[in-house]
């Protein structure tokens, strides 16, 4: 079951991303991330209540940390779905484990062996390879924003980690978190234009929230009842389902080239996930 339930949430991460380039056409990143906070906020406080878990905290400057690293990552994502292919904004997004090796070696004093070194190598190849010959001139902006997403993700994987071993509940730090997603895209908004959505692109903003809040719950319950090893490297399979998705919707039909760079993004974020873990 624990597998079914990181699948699940693939395939819900993959549906938001969907929602998020529909809804890119008609309204700002600004707004899609004001939509998403929102939503996700009111769905967390709801759980929150039916628990009883108060969302007061005494670790608020870590919620800050946490949440604004996260929420800017958030924003960097959105826009790069919007920019770029389906698949390949998703696959800069999940270039964070990569970063976070590095982080993780350069400022926590944690040794990467000779696995994690060289999975980091080559998921870094993969980068250079997925965005050299296959964006074009107009992408590029884009392409530096997505990878910016996954530079920003590992920063916020860092607090988390510390929250964590705070003993903070999973949905007082998503509530906190949607919140601050809620208040970064409202203050975006209000600089640019505003748009009232119709019937239909009311559905396509709430789809943002709903599908990204549901994908957290499940992948919550993957991580909690299994084993974390095996499902952080299963929820790549994002990736696959957001490939799928591209080129149903929008024709998205990649360069051989493409798939291989993705192939070696993926590899060298699940290998070095396994080479830190075997560190630890």
């Amino acid at each position: 079951m624990p597998a079914f339930w990181m699948i699940v949430s693939c395939l819900l991460f993959a549906c938001m991303g969907v929602c998020v380039k529909l809804a890119s056409s008609a309204f700002s990143t600004g707004e899609i991330v004001f939509w998403r906070g929102l939503v996700s906020m009111l769905m967390m406080a709801g759980l929150a209540w039916n628990r009883g878990i108060a969302l007061s905290t005494p670790h608020w400057r870590m919620h800050l940390s946490r949440s604004i690293s996260g929420s800017t990552a958030l924003v960097c994502y959105f826009f790069a779905i919007g920019a770029l292919p389906l698949a390949t904004a998703v696959t800069l997004n999940y270039t964070s484990p990569l970063f976070l090796a590095l982080l993780l070696a350069l400022f926590m004093g944690e040794r990467l062996n000779a696995l994690a070194s060289g999975a980091v190598l080559m998921g870094f190849a993969g980068v250079v390879l997925l965005l050299r010959p296959t964006l074009q001139p107009e992408q590029w902006l884009g392409a530096v924003v997505g990878l910016g997403s996954g530079a920003l993700a590992s920063l916020a994987y860092l607090s988390l980690r510390e929250l964590g071993r705070k003993g903070e509940p999973e949905v007082r730090t998503v509530f906190w978190f949607s919140l601050m997603t809620a208040v970064i895209g409202l203050a975006w908004s209000v600089f640019g234009d505003l748009h009232l959505p119709d019937l239909r692109q009311l559905a396509t903003l709430l789809g943002v929230g709903l599908f990204g809040g549901l994908a957290q719950l499940a992948m919550t319950r993957s991580y909690r009842y299994g084993r974390t090893v095996v499902s952080a490297n299963l929820s790549y399979a994002t990736v696959v389902f957001a490939s799928l998705f591209g080129m149903l919707l929008w024709d998205e039909l990649m360069p051989a080239s493409a798939w291989l760079a993705i192939a070696l993004i993926v590899a060298g974020a699940i290998l070095v996930s396994l080479g830190t873990r075997k560190t630890a």
